[in-house]
């Protein structure tokens, strides 16, 4: 849709252009529509400029005449809606990553603390008798064992779980709810999706879950997980739903 917006745009500010480049007199606004003439020219450059503050213009007008006399074209006409697609498709991303970046170093200059914390305790942690480490940091403790089967990352489960911070902070809990929950195993954080599929129906594990596998530095806002916070869960699977 913004594609499409923009091509309107273009198209819009062609005329302008090639008629400016044919030599056109600077005018008064003696009616009104004179005065929508030249607000809708002004429109046009200021949204032009707000998403294309580093466009050649040079190239842009070179590219304007092309079109219009349809002559010394570099660009096939079928190329040109793919091409823009791929503009702004690479531009949102190289945005969404400098949002990440800055967000990432507010948080750690903010979280630092959170994050300290965390790796020392899951490095105490892994000594203890009974816990295991997976291959990405992922913590568990059978608390029980189960006979059924194992899900796998398209199922969809029923389980109980009991969310807890490190300083024991209840930030979750399908118990003190009283009603199970049920989703895709795929659709969890990534810690869960592991987890999950390393357990049998009928099985209660707890996870340490380090914040890398879970919310990183970006958790969900106005809740109690903090940038970095390392998540346990007493989890209980109790079915495979699908």
């Amino acid at each position: 849709m913004k594609v499409i917006k923009f091509l309107i745009v273009v198209v819009l500010i062609s005329t302008i252009v090639s008629c400016n480049n044919q030599g056109i007199t600077k005018k008064p606004l003696k009616s009104e529509l004179d005065t929508v003439s030249y607000v809708l020219g002004l429109d046009i450059a200021n949204k032009l400029k707000g998403n294309f503050d580093d466009v050649d213009r040079d190239l842009f007008i070179q590219g304007v005449i092309s079109g219009i006399d349809s002559t010394d074209i570099l660009i096939e006409k079928q190329k040109i809606d793919g091409i823009l697609r791929t503009f702004f498709k690479n531009r949102q991303v190289k945005m969404r990553e400098k949002q990440q970046a800055e967000a990432l170093k507010k948080a750690e200059a903010d979280f630092g603390d959170v994050k300290a914390e965390g790796i020392k305790f899951l490095e105490e942690n892994k000594t203890k008798e009974g816990v295991k480490v997976t291959d990405s940091g992922l913590q568990y403790l059978v608390l029980k064992k189960g006979s059924g089967k194992k899900p796998v990352a398209t199922s969809k489960v029923k389980v109980h779980y009991h969310g807890t911070l490190l300083d024991g902070t209840v930030f979750d809990s399908s118990v003190d709810k009283g009603t199970p929950a049920e989703f895709g195993v795929n659709r969890v954080i990534k810690g869960w999706t592991e987890g999950l599929q390393l357990m049998n129906v009928g099985a209660k594990y707890k996870f340490f879950i380090p914040q890398e596998l879970a919310y990183g530095a970006t958790p969900r806002k106005g809740g109690k997980i903090r940038p970095f916070d390392v998540l346990i869960f007493e989890v209980e699977l109790l079915e495979i739903t699908k």
